[in-house]
């Protein structure tokens, strides 16, 4: 099962359908074949359960896609060398010095020569769609990785209205406020760790096991520094930083939660995705709900337009 690491979460701010006859008409489109040998990359979805030929796994409501990417690994420093070579050998045989377009020619040549025994790197972006609530999930720690797999799907699906999810309150301005005057919510624990930036220069000071209570750190708050990530616990459940831009780095589900579903046998590997699936999402939604209430809600209250 795809355990989300990392969570960037996206709100729909139009109905779409998810049914298994549209999403089974539109993802076969673009779905992943390997990378041929003269392939510098290929990217499309993936059957996110081992063993089935879908391309989707849905369950009460919710989707889990899997976005998959394979690229060659030309390092620059291989393809300059063996270009150079290339280059000077063309010259001392015509005499001459080749032109810029003549040069981007050759180097076309020595790519398309190389890729063949180039090594592939292979990446999986799992996407989880929350259509009971709206919301698109995409373990990813960048927004560059999330939004390639968004525009997979958008590709995909023809069209696909998202925005980040964003909190009506400033999230440094509530993480600071949590932290400066011991205002945690009750069912979060503060870890010791947090980034704090300056609202009034680009200084940034980050901190690891790290007494959030301390004189020191009050010190930083009158200095005009608000903290932008902020390592968090839901007891018994997961431990996680916040950032700043509402996502969720660095997700460790509790062992209590992940052995959960330890009582079904290992051969019954579709039930084990099915409840770990169930588990995982059920939990990422009580924490949505639970975050989307301490920072006061959804910005724009684009929620309510759908």
């Amino acid at each position: 099962m795809y355990w989300f690491k990392n969570v960037m979460v996206y709100r729909l701010s139009k109905k779409l359908d998810w049914s298994s006859h549209v999403l089974d008409a539109a993802l076969p489109h673009q779905a992943f074949f390997p990378c041929g040998s003269h392939d510098q990359s290929k990217f499309g979805w993936a059957s996110p359960l081992n063993g089935s030929d879908l391309l989707h796994f849905s369950v009460n409501g919710q989707c889990l896609l899997l976005a998959q990417k394979e690229e060659k690994i030309l390092p620059a420093a291989v393809i300059k060398q063996a270009l150079e070579q290339r280059v000077e050998s063309v010259e001392q045989k015509e005499q001459r010095k080749l032109s810029k377009v003549e040069k981007q020619a050759l180097k076309d040549d020595v790519i398309n020569e190389l890729l063949p025994r180039a090594f592939s790197k292979k990446q999986q972006t799992a996407l989880w769609i929350d259509a009971d609530n709206d919301l698109v999930y995409v373990n990813a720690a960048s927004a560059k990785r999330a939004e390639d797999a968004l525009a997979l799907l958008r590709k995909s699906l023809g069209s696909l209205p998202v925005v980040p999810l964003a909190f009506a309150n400033d999230p440094a301005a509530v993480m600071t406020d949590w932290i400066a005057n011991d205002n945690l919510p009750q069912w979060l624990t503060a870890l010791g760790e947090a980034e704090l930036t300056s609202t009034t220069d680009d200084s940034v000071i980050r901190c690891k096991q790290q007494d959030l209570e301390s004189s020191e750190m009050q010190n930083h708050f009158a200095a005009a520094k608000q903290i932008t990530k902020l390592a968090l616990e839901w007891e018994a459940h997961l431990s996680f930083v916040f950032a700043q831009d509402c996502s969720l780095k660095r997700l460790k589900f509790a062992d209590t939660v992940r052995e959960k579903n330890d009582d079904i046998l290992k051969e019954d590997y579709a039930q084990r995705f099915d409840a770990d699936f169930i588990l995982m999402s059920g939990i990422l939604a009580q924490l949505s709900e639970r975050l989307l209430e301490a920072f006061g809600g959804e910005a724009g209250s684009l929620a309510d337009k759908i």
